[in-house]
């Protein structure tokens, strides 16, 4: 965003009409009762809030003494009500006073140089001057800092207080910056005023996701930029690309250009992808499924495929028992990981259908043989595809990254354990030999909540799958709900580390991303809430969609 300078006297000038301005429009708002003002509480302090008295950002007194600025709250205001946003902000603490809005010439100015990006970005998005690192408290400032925040040392939390016709957003890590200036953004952008007090806030789940199928789908760049921003706003922080399966390969391959897709997406379009989503402080979690959902890969190369006793080809399945399949999906793992700089990585291990069928050691002799040459003469098939999972999160875990697998990747009464940071992405309890998500959370595993029933939309509804509902999530889904519709006990509820609402694209020409994007978007907003706060939310589903209507 480009810098706007205004001289000395200017500046003045306009802070002189800012004050009375800021004063004239709060007294409005009030008076006309700006929607996101609305309360349930009826302006009480909302939950789990500390006395008034206690919340005040680093730096906001010398704030006071620093420069001229707006009157000081009095008892002439009535008491301000918490901001409606999404996802809702756990905590405020209300206060007497105008509140603020953004005016011509003010500025948004920041504390540490390593804010600037989101600096620069809520000052193009309120239509203020971008003043960089400052020591001066002007009337109307936005200051960005880093400092305490709402989560006790939580590197996502925020403090946001509005007083003194200024607005001080700090939090201990910038991300936590970052989701302050979106409850500031969202509020103004609706149409309202920031409510005067300390909204204190951060989420429940250190994951909140949304994963995108773009193998059997193609989506345009610009689409998944858009999303960005989107997840952004709504405080998001991962995006999942499953960009390999047995439809297509989609993203450039300089190590196999072979097995590329016609419709791609380009390095510099994934890095441009990848750029965006950081400065919204959003990974890009990639993922190449494998021993399965390879079929992409064996179009190309067949002699990978595995074939039963019989010789008949088995539908996207790598033969794990050749040494060349190890080699270049390792290609592929050791290629991309220097384009998706997060430091996360999805390995797949789903679906392997070598493993679902009645008895694999007979149906695949190769893969039996190999079991016992490598791991002894009771060894399974079960126990090949573990290692398999093991060997690819070798490669992966060289380039420090936090790994996640399937549960359906995962066996039981195998010799062979998976690595133990791998973590659950728990997504269904339909495969064969299921295993309820208990067995993974007794066992010390961290889990990520996929809900097929609930966080899964499938393009064209194939098998037994509708296309998941806004409502249905927000009104009977919690991050503890991980298989069906039953939640698991709450003693595990710190081994859940969060979800992820999912686009499969199994039938792909059944919509249009511009249909895909209209039909996630209410379901998105309820993942988020539930994912922010996973208790039972204030407002009643109605008001939520209004809500998010008038939001936007």
């Amino acid at each position: 965003m480009s810098q706007h300078r205004r001289r000395a006297s200017a500046q003045q000038v306009r802070r002189k009409q800012a004050v009375v301005a800021v004063t004239f429009v709060g007294t409005v708002a009030l008076g006309v009762g700006v929607g996101v003002w609305a309360s349930a509480d009826g302006g009480k302090p909302a939950r789990g809030t500390a006395p008034a008295s206690s919340e005040r950002s680093s730096g906001a007194a010398n704030a006071q003494a620093a420069a001229p600025r707006s009157p000081s709250p009095s008892r002439s205001y009535p008491l301000s009500q918490a901001p409606r946003t999404i996802p809702a902000v756990r905590s405020h603490t209300a206060a007497h006073g105008p509140g603020w809005r953004p005016q011509q010439g003010e500025r948004v100015v920041v504390g540490d140089p390593q804010l600037a990006d989101e600096g620069r970005l809520l000052a193009g998005e309120l239509g203020l001057a971008y003043a960089g690192e400052k020591d001066d408290r002007r009337a109307g400032d936005v200051r960005l800092a880093l400092g305490s925040g709402g989560g006790g040392g939580n590197p996502e939390s925020y403090t946001m207080t509005v007083r003194d016709g200024r607005v001080d957003i700090s939090g201990p890590g910038d991300a936590g910056v970052f989701y302050g200036t979106r409850t500031l953004k969202q509020v103004v952008h609706s149409g309202g005023t920031a409510p005067e007090g300390v909204v204190r806030d951060e989420p429940a789940k250190p994951v909140r996701g949304f994963m995108l199928d773009i193998a059997r789908k193609p989506y345009t760049a610009s689409w998944i930029e858009d999303r960005i921003r989107e997840l952004g706003d709504l405080k998001f922080n991962e995006l999942g690309l499953h960009f390999s399966d047995d439809q297509g390969f989609r993203i450039e391959s300089s190590s196999h250009p072979e097995i590329v897709s016609q419709d791609h997406l380009t390095k510099a379009q994934v890095k441009q992808i990848v750029d965006l989503a950081a400065a919204r402080h959003i990974t890009v979690v990639p993922e190449i499924d494998s021993p399965g959902h390879l079929g992409a890969v064996i179009a190309v190369h067949p002699d990978l495929q595995l074939r039963n006793v019989n010789g008949v080809a088995t539908r996207g399945a790598i033969d794990i028992s050749n040494g060349a399949s190890a080699k270049i999906v390792d290609d592929l793992l050791n290629e991309y990981a220097g384009l998706f700089t997060g430091n996360q990585w999805h390995l797949g291990g789903d679906e392997y259908q070598a493993l679902t069928v009645a008895n694999p050691q007979a149906s695949y002799p190769q893969l039996a043989a190999a079991a016992q040459q490598r791991f002894g003469s009771g060894a399974t098939v079960a126990d090949l595809a573990t290692g398999w999972l093991n060997d690819r999160a070798t490669t992966v875990r060289a380039h420090d990254r936090t790994m996640r697998a399937w549960n359906d990747g995962f066996f039981r009464n195998t010799s062979v354990q998976p690595a133990k940071d791998l973590q659950v992405a728990y997504w269904t309890g339909k495969e064969i030999g299921a295993r309820p998500p208990a067995e993974y959370l007794s066992a010390g595993r961290k889990v990520i909540n996929y809900n097929d029933e609930f966080l899964y939309y499938v393009l064209g509804q194939p098998q037994t799958f509708v296309y998941p509902t806004g409502q249905r999530i927000y009104e009977q889904w919690n991050p503890r709900v991980l298989r069906g519709t039953t939640a698991v006990p709450a003693s595990y509820e710190g081994q859940i580390l969060g979800g992820s609402f999912a686009v499969w694209s199994d039938l792909a020409n059944s919509q249009t991303q511009d249909q895909v994007a209209a039909g996630i978007r209410m379901p998105l907003r309820a993942t988020v809430q539930k994912l922010w706060d996973p208790g039972t939310p204030e407002l009643s589903w109605a008001q939520f969609k209004q809500l998010a209507d008038r939001l936007g």
